[in-house]
């Protein structure tokens, strides 16, 4: 989950006094602490900031990703440039993001500090955010062990009966299918996580999500916020003209605490009483050590942190992707008919999809894969750091450059994605199967090297149970005007951490009455 920061807008973020004070810290520790570069080799080429702000003007702050992609024209598939003191570097190319990504782990898997996130607004239970190292490897080895490929599979019955109440809802009241879909992931993640049962609506679970998400979404990286390239503000009281940061991180710091530890504490007293039902917080906190054991309390915060990241990630990010499923659909008629005919072909009338039904849909499949790479839920992935100075490609990259692979340029590179602003399934297929020479979404939709998302085969699993279920029993179409007339759909995405398709309407309806009846068939064989 993640990008760096394109909303640096200073003047409106904090007043000329605070803005004024700060670069006059800028000013003493570069006076006191300038290194001399460590090379005589050049840094990577980038856009000529000035001296002290570096690049801060420079910065978008709308669409990000589409504009580093413009300046990749003039400079390159590498891009430097310097805010507040602070270095990035934009990679472009797959190969770029390999070789520093893969090859380089070792150096580029750190992650900036970033007080607001972590200290200030306590995202600290997120394993993605934290820094590199004995910490962040045990979080990662516990999540791996419940989210790797070869036991997602026990997650299934879970998101196939999801999977059918999101049908059921759709049919109830179309129009709200954007709250659906949330829900149907809220509730699949929160039954898997915690055994939890989630309302129909205004669930808290729910609710508190969705908020820390937005906390996230607008200061999930450096640089969004001052107190990231100057940490020291963060000792500023709340009632400092231009501390409105301090006010924002108060409130979701009682989000997310309430995230990380509500449901979990609510399994313990479930288990104390002896009425948990299985999940992977039963699960965890069952193996925990005695008491009185020196290491219960870090295994027990590790525990609540797997639960919690899995919420919160699965709660929201394949949410993105599956509103751009219905927006494709409802822009392209063509590939919804494709899709459907297979499903027919394969499954037939009479039952729903299966995810025994996955190997011979491979047009499904494709449409999977490309409803990731159209409309990216993280055009920008998170930054990694430099731990070291490095040289590449006859460049010098300082120790603490931030660089992000741009995954919206990887994936919308002309020269491997014909016409790659189009929704095209049929670019991973060859001779009616999958080509398996054609460029996975997955080598920059999830993150990079060992960083990468840990959940992502968890996400292609419920990515597929809803977009099987749904194409076999409804038809999706652009909404109409007052005279009947379609209204034609624009592909528009949001800005932030996380993307999603700008709020949109289309008409939703069963195939046939035959599809509805099996709608509420499966639903009520599920109660």
């Amino acid at each position: 989950m993640g990008t760096i920061s394109a909303t640096l807008d200073l003047a409106q973020a904090y007043p000329y006094h605070t803005i004024t004070a700060s670069l006059f810290f800028i000013l003493v520790v570069n006076a006191l602490f300038f290194r001399k570069r460590a090379s005589s080799l050049p840094l990577p080429p980038g856009p000529k900031g000035f001296p002290l702000i570096g690049n801060i003007f420079d910065i978008p702050t709308d669409k990000p990703w589409l504009v580093y992609n413009e300046w990749a024209k003039i400079y390159g598939d590498m891009i430097y440039f310097k805010v507040l003191g602070q270095p990035f570097l934009v990679l472009h190319t797959l190969e770029r993001t390999y070789d520093i990504f893969e090859k380089r782990s070792s150096n580029y898997s750190d992650r900036a500090r970033m007080p607001m996130i972590l200290e200030l607004m306590n995202w600290d239970y997120n394993m993605a955010l934290l820094p590199y190292g004995t910490w962040w490897r045990r979080h990662r080895r516990a999540f791996h062990e419940h989210f790797h490929p070869g036991v997602v599979a026990k997650y299934q019955p879970i998101q196939s009966r999801e999977a059918r109440g999101f049908l059921y809802r759709l049919l109830v009241s179309p129009e709200n299918f954007r709250h659906h879909i949330r829900h149907a992931f809220a509730a699949t993640i929160m039954s898997i996580a915690y055994g939890i049962t989630v309302k129909e609506s205004n669930d808290p679970y729910i609710l508190n999500a969705e908020e820390a998400l937005e906390g996230l979404s607008e200061a999930g990286v450096p640089g969004r916020f001052l107190v990231d390239l100057i940490p020291v503000l963060k000792y500023v009281p709340k009632w400092f003209p231009g501390a409105n940061f301090k006010r924002k991180a108060a409130r979701w710091r009682k989000v997310n605490v309430d995230v990380a530890q509500k449901p979990f504490y609510y399994v313990k007293d479930q288990m104390t009483k002896g009425t948990a039902v299985p999940s992977l917080a039963a699960t965890l906190i069952d193996r925990l050590p005695g008491d009185n054991d020196p290491s219960r309390r870090e295994e027990e915060k590790i525990a609540q942190d797997t639960a919690a990241v899995a919420y919160v990630g699965g709660a929201d990010t394949t949410v993105s992707a599956v509103q751009s499923f219905f927006l494709a659909m409802a822009m392209y008629p063509e590939v919804q008919t494709k899709a459907q005919a297979e499903i027919d072909q394969v499954v037939g009338w009479n039952r729903l999809p299966e995810f025994s039904d996955r190997p011979s849909l491979p047009y499904i499949n494709a449409l999977v894969k490309e409803s990731m790479r159209w409309q990216l839920v993280t055009p920008l992935a998170v930054g990694h750091m430099c731990s070291r100075d490095d040289e590449y490609n006859g460049y010098f990259i300082p120790k603490g450059t931030i660089v992000v692979g741009n995954s919206w340029a990887i994936l919308h590179d002309p020269t491997v994605f014909s016409d790659p602003l189009e929704y095209q399934p049929e670019r991973y297929l060859k001779d009616g199967r999958l080509d398996p020479n054609a460029r996975n979404p997955d080598v920059a939709a999830f993150g990079f090297g060992r960083r990468i998302c840990a959940g992502r085969h968890m996400s292609d699993n419920s990515l597929y149970a809803i977009v099987s279920s749904v194409l076999a029993v409804y038809d999706i179409r652009p909404p109409l005007d007052d005279e009947g007339n379609p209204i034609q759909l624009k592909a528009e995405v949001t800005s932030g951490l996380l993307s999603y398709p700008v709020p949109f309407k289309c008409t939703i309806k069963p195939r046939s009455p035959a599809a509805e009846a099996l709608i509420r068939d499966s639903f009520e064989g599920d109660r």
